[in-house]
């Protein structure tokens, strides 16, 4: 039996949280491992190349991991004092670390042999880092310098001594090999350029800092420093961007995933906060049993470790979901035509619906009237959208002129007031725009006849036509420049050779043999 088809009505639903995504992408992080280890975990670094192994400074070694399987991969415990600060090369191959005596260590990641010993700090290291071009080391201490070392000759090469204070974070620029940046419990932020061997930047954080790191672009530095996390623009002079203060108390450590989308936070007040580097919103927020000193990330985001104060490092692995072989999913095919064979067959039983009035009007091509129905108070007020699906099967159906044509005053102005009403709603703006356009030209000639009160809704509507028109102007701007920026910050930063990298080539240097060598007569 055929039946009246119904007038398509759009049903817009309250939007959803523009974080949902985001949330439910970081709480499949629930594949949580605990490792108990001697002491507080103090830094936690994941290698950039698969299987993304991470490295854990606690106590005086470092430990290796798979994140995999949550096994120590190496031990590397040749430390008489604290080890600091422990991390990977970009090719995975050498790893250094600072200690409690002032010294630089490197290593050889796969043997755990001591490569090299840099001595000129005369208190803790807590931060080294391989510069950009994989040549040379950073270091920052306890002494308020920070120096740079050359990998071949053990040499220092440039000291900063700039802070007035302990200098317990630091970070290297992700594009440039020669710059660097570092934050200092003196409050202050300071970027240093080697070439001119020189402070050309300071920022003040207003509070002892504890952590820093670069957007992988390079334009953007982010400090952590009592409570606060605060964006620094540093193209531009180290403007402030914008402050966090989603913490209750001091953040420890901070992270950028290796897109640079996502920013992670780790604190004293026992919780993980997972930022949007698009606008800093929070997205996401994990709880832990301890106070947070340390955490990372992998380079595919599928393992964060974290570190506390008790000496628990957590584990939190990505489950993946198990997909179905080929040959199981013939089997299930099967499986189910099988028990489909004695399936009943089920007649549908034909149900009378009630037809709405503007339904019953336009099955009768009764146009006008049908327009008259669904412009009653309650229906422009309330639901809108069942009025603009008539207009629109009224353009559809070539009948909207008749539908305008040789009406009142009254039932004209509650047209133009129901365009000025939702012109500039977004869920309706386009098709309306067809629809106004089609009544402006059955009264373009016959608008001089109209009354004063119709003229003045006419040029209301042309005022806010022209006030879309600007804003949509100003929103493709907007939408150029935002464009330029997340391309800018979503750059994937291509990992560069150089022919002069001597690590494939590396021996012990006399300083690192010396100090492999036990004294029985100390």
């Amino acid at each position: 039996m055929n039946s009246f088809k119904k007038t398509p009505i759009q049903v817009f639903t309250k939007g959803a949280n523009i974080t949902s995504e985001e949330c439910n992408y970081w709480k499949q992080l629930d594949n949580q491992s605990i490792i108990k280890e001697f002491g507080a975990i103090d830094y936690i670094d994941f290698c950039s190349l698969p299987p993304f192994n991470f490295a854990a400074t606690c106590s005086v070694r470092v430990q290796i991991y798979n994140p995999l399987t949550k096994l120590v991969l190496k031990n590397i415990s040749t430390f008489q004092k604290q080890a600091y600060g422990a991390t990977f090369r970009k090719d995975g191959l050498l790893l250094c670390a600072g200690d409690e005596d002032g010294s630089v260590r490197l290593f050889d990641a796969n043997t755990k042999t001591v490569l090299r010993i840099f001595k000129g700090h005369s208190a803790p290291v807590h931060r080294t880092f391989f510069t950009n071009d994989n040549l040379h080391l950073t270091s920052f201490s306890d002494d308020k310098s920070v120096r740079i070392w050359d990998i071949a000759t053990e040499k220092e090469t440039n000291i900063f001594q700039h802070h007035e204070d302990y200098i317990r974070a630091g970070v290297v620029h992700p594009t440039s090999d020669n710059t660097i940046a570092s934050g200092s419990y003196d409050n202050t932020i300071k970027i240093y350029d080697t070439r001119l061997d020189k402070c050309v930047m300071t920022m003040d954080h207003n509070s002892p800092l504890e952590s820093l790191v670069f957007l992988p672009s390079g334009g953007i530095l982010i400090s952590a420093g009592g409570n606060d996390i605060k964006v620094w623009d540093v193209v531009s002079g180290g403007r402030q961007l914008a402050t966090i203060t989603k913490h209750t108390k001091a953040v420890t450590c901070l992270q950028v995933t290796s897109n640079g989308q996502h920013l992670i936070s780790g604190s004293l007040d026992r919780h993980v906060k997972f930022f949007n580097t698009l606008n800093y919103q929070m997205v996401h927020s994990q709880d832990y049993t301890n106070s947070i000193l340390s955490l990372g990330i992998s380079k595919d985001n599928n393992c964060l470790a974290v570190g506390q104060v008790d000496g628990t490092l957590v584990v939190n692995q990505r489950e993946h979901k198990y997909e179905e072989t080929r040959v199981e999913k013939l089997r299930e095919k099967r499986r189910e035509k099988r028990n489909n064979r004695l399936a009943d067959e089920v007649v549908e039983v034909f149900k009378l619906e009630k037809q709405s009035k503007h339904d019953a009007l336009l099955r009768k091509f009764e146009y006008s009237k049908a327009l008259d129905s669904v412009l009653t108070r309650y229906c422009v007020n309330k639901t809108p959208q069942v009025t603009v699906a008539v207009m629109h099967e009224l353009l559809r159906r070539q009948g909207l002129v008749s539908a305008f044509s040789n009406r009142s005053q009254e039932s004209l102005a509650k047209i133009i007031t129901f365009f000025n009403k939702y012109i500039s709603d977004s869920r309706f703006s386009i098709t309306l725009t067809d629809i106004i356009n089609v009544f402006l030209d059955c009264y373009q000639k016959s608008f001089l006849t109209l009354t004063s009160d119709i003229q003045q809704l006419i040029i209301e509507l042309s005022r806010r036509v022209k006030i879309e028109e600007q804003l949509t102007f100003e929103f493709l701007e907007i939408g150029g420049a935002l464009d330029m920026l997340i391309n800018a910050s979503t750059d994937v930063i291509a990992d560069r050779g150089d022919s002069r990298d001597p690590s494939s080539k590396l021996h012990p240097s006399d300083n690192a043999k010396t100090a492999s060598i036990i004294n029985v007569n100390a």
